[in-house]
């Protein structure tokens, strides 16, 4: 037990040291100034004019009309604006639990919505509009062509309820419209549904409007607010009339728009793609190593304890280590992910960065596995060795951490790199919440390029290259530690 409580203290001190001083990594990164009052905003930086990705001054940025609002509102309240980038349906659990304190993602007021959330005036009015292959313009004149086709939508949008109204529609809800647009140029979807500024975006000689109009009137775009916050509430409506009065409003969408429309050449090779974006790359690699490794220290740790708690002779212990692998191998690391981040956070009040969540998902995930990889281990030594190492004086916890664990750990090395290996890639998962790994990185540059393809082969190039690298230095650490056995 003694070996137990020193490794778990070793485990405290180590979260303690994370939540206190690792970097928060968001889709804008940490703010500067931490005295300041911070308004943060939840957005979908996927749609187009709204808010979406774009290279200004070389660097990446969030722009947008809804950013503009944005702005205003916090130059009104005295705060700096921080940008928290996410899955449109994760945007209304994360203003729920207070991750965000408003959201601004052309989101129409819905009554389904205003259960959960408050809505400000609303402040923009577009028509909704059918996307198609420019090659199947003729096929739908009208609303009842497109009954029982597939027809792509925005996951948790208004789009999705148009489509749910239309007999038959085959609906695919996904949450960025780039990756919708892409179902519809690969032919996976006939049709996609969409406001009209968003599909200006798209428009080219692949992809057109098809005559079809949807029949509901205009949607309305509000900002949204947690229920109750009447004061930032208040603020928010009284900075959108200022705006209306000055006629701000439609300048913004038309700056937005004209930016909008400087897109980036399309005919971009993946090397010229790979060159113009390595930066995107490079903070992607930076976090998915320091997720990778920080979970692999924290999994390792964990699943020690967990391995000497079911090998332990007082039978509660043993069912609580085997409670602990038996649940978390047998939930998905997206649901454990879903739950540590919002989940703790609605019914607690306790809050993560998405980095954080991101390494104690990983790191409770691997444990698991790497509980049973050192139990197969452990049990692989000879019995007497330890019985030994007790005849001779030695105390349980003195036998297990000179005699039994270094060859324990020396027999199961390949297993833990093979676990390495997965976690770099499963890291990609953290990504649904912000979290700015490779694959996060990929996505922003599939939106700014609007290619794609060749966004997603670099990030898996650079997978593969990481993991080759580490395959071979497991490799050589393997041969080392192999080398006395040989003698």
């Amino acid at each position: 037990m003694k070996l137990i409580s020193r490794y778990t203290m070793m485990l405290l001190a180590l979260v303690v040291l994370l939540t206190t001083v690792a970097p928060v990594a968001s889709a804008t990164g940490t703010t500067g100034n931490s005295g300041s009052k911070k308004l943060v905003l939840g957005t979908s930086a996927d749609f187009a004019p709204y808010e979406f990705h774009k290279v200004i001054d070389g660097k990446d940025q969030i722009v947008g009309f809804d950013i503009s609002i944005a702005k205003e509102i916090a130059a009104d309240l005295g705060a700096e604006l921080v940008i928290e980038d996410m899955g449109f349906d994760g945007l209304l659990p994360a203003l729920q639990s207070g991750r965000v304190d408003m959201v601004i993602s052309g989101m129409t007021p819905t009554d389904e919505r205003r259960q959960s959330i408050d809505f400000s005036d609303t402040y923009y009015k577009s028509k909704q509009v059918i996307m198609i292959r420019n090659a199947d313009k003729d096929k739908y004149p009208t609303m009842a062509d497109l009954e029982n086709e597939k027809i792509g939508v925005q996951k948790g949008s208004i789009q999705e309820t148009i489509g749910q109204g239309i007999p038959g529609a085959k609906l695919t809800a996904l949450d960025k419209i780039s990756d919708i647009v892409l179902q519809l140029q690969t032919n996976r979807v006939n049709a996609a549904i969409v406001e009209d500024t968003v599909a200006a975006g798209y428009l080219d000689d692949v992809i057109g409007l098809a005559p079809a109009v949807p029949d509901e009137e205009q949607a309305e775009a509000a900002i949204g607010i947690r229920k109750g916050n009447t004061e930032l509430l208040n603020a928010v409506n009284g900075t959108l009339e200022r705006l209306k009065s000055e006629n701000k409003i439609n300048q913004m969408v038309t700056e937005a728009s004209q930016l909008m429309a400087d897109k980036v050449k399309k005919d971009q090779n993946i090397f010229q793609v790979f060159w113009q974006y390595k930066s995107f790359y490079a903070t992607g690699v930076g976090f998915t190593l320091l997720l990778s490794a920080l979970g692999v220290i924290f999994g390792v740790i964990i699943g020690l304890i967990i391995c000497l708690l079911r090998l332990h002779d007082v039978s509660i212990l043993r069912w609580i280590g085997t409670a602990y692998v038996e649940v978390i191998r047998g939930t998905p690391m997206l649901v454990q992910l879903m739950i540590i981040y919002y989940g703790l956070a609605l019914t607690f009040g306790i809050t993560f960065s998405p980095l954080q969540a991101g390494i104690i998902t990983l790191s409770i995930n691997s444990g698991a596995y790497l509980a049973e990889i050192f139990r197969a281990g452990i049990q692989g030594v000879d019995r007497g060795q330890l019985e030994a190492a007790r005849s001779l004086g030695m105390g349980r916890g003195a036998a297990m951490r000179f005699i039994v664990l270094p060859q324990a750990f020396k027999a199961v090395l390949p297993a833990i790199g093979n676990e390495f290996v997965t976690i770099i890639k499963e890291s990609s998962i953290i990504s649904v919440i912000g979290m700015v790994d490779i694959m996060y990185q990929a996505s922003v540059v599939k939106n700014i390029t609007y290619q794609g393809m060749n966004p997603f082969l670099i990030a898996a190039a650079i997978y593969f290259v990481l993991t080759f690298i580490l395959s071979k230095l497991l490799g050589r650490l393997e041969r080392k530690l192999g080398a006395s056995d040989r003698r």
